[in-house]
């Protein structure tokens, strides 16, 4: 057992340094000498858990990545039972989270669809499932949300779902090429009012 909590322990740093270069410097840009100084790790453990720098990014995108989003929507939508009102202070979070850095590198997940998706079919379908899983929680939010009514009855989920994951990835983008994440508060913001006019009029 010892043995195989040091294995896993070692694949989790490895995935981990893989992360942080893949934010840093994008996943062609990431060096694997760089990650193994980071590590402290031989090349032979590195190649042991992943064969490869394809397979290492991949793993990256599965097993951080999705595992984030997901964490990060259901921390929101347990907190906040109007699915509205969750996606405003998941935004608000986001936009707290960034606004002191420096050298603003954007969302993760926007850096690789931007970098990767139209040029490999691994990311692609990778990242393809990441954007699919947000779209569906604020669909299955928003549809709920209408059955409680909490949500307007006359909006399309789906529509208004890719609508509002659209609209993230954009603002972040736009400021991340602005180099200005204070202006996130006010976009975010901008947005939110907008999701207000989806809740059902009292």
């Amino acid at each position: 057992m010892p043995i195989e909590r040091n294995a896993e322990h070692t694949r989790a740093r490895i995935l981990e340094a893989a992360q942080e270069e893949i934010y840093e410097n994008g996943y062609q840009g990431m060096r694997i000498e760089t990650i193994l100084q980071k590590t402290q790790l031989a090349k032979g453990a590195l190649y042991y858990h992943f064969p490869n720098k394809l397979a290492l990014g991949y793993a990256v995108v599965d097993e951080i990545l999705l595992e984030h989003v997901k964490a990060n929507w259901s921390e929101f939508s347990s907190k906040y039972p109007n699915p509205l009102t969750a996606i405003q202070q998941l935004f608000l979070w986001k936009a707290d989270v960034y606004k002191n850095e420096i050298h603003f590198k954007g969302c993760p997940l926007n850096n690789l669809n931007q970098e990767m998706a139209s040029i490999d079919k691994g990311f692609h379908e990778r990242l393809e499932k990441i954007m699919a899983t947000i779209h569906g929680s604020i669909f299955a939010a928003l549809e709920q949300g209408q059955q409680q009514g909490l949500v307007r009855k006359d909006i399309n989920p789906g529509k208004i779902a890719m609508f509002i994951m659209a609209s993230y990835q954009g603002i972040i983008g736009a400021a991340k090429c602005m180099q200005a994440p204070q202006l996130l508060a006010d976009l975010f913001g901008t947005l939110n009012e907008y999701i207000d006019t989806l809740r059902t009029p009292a």
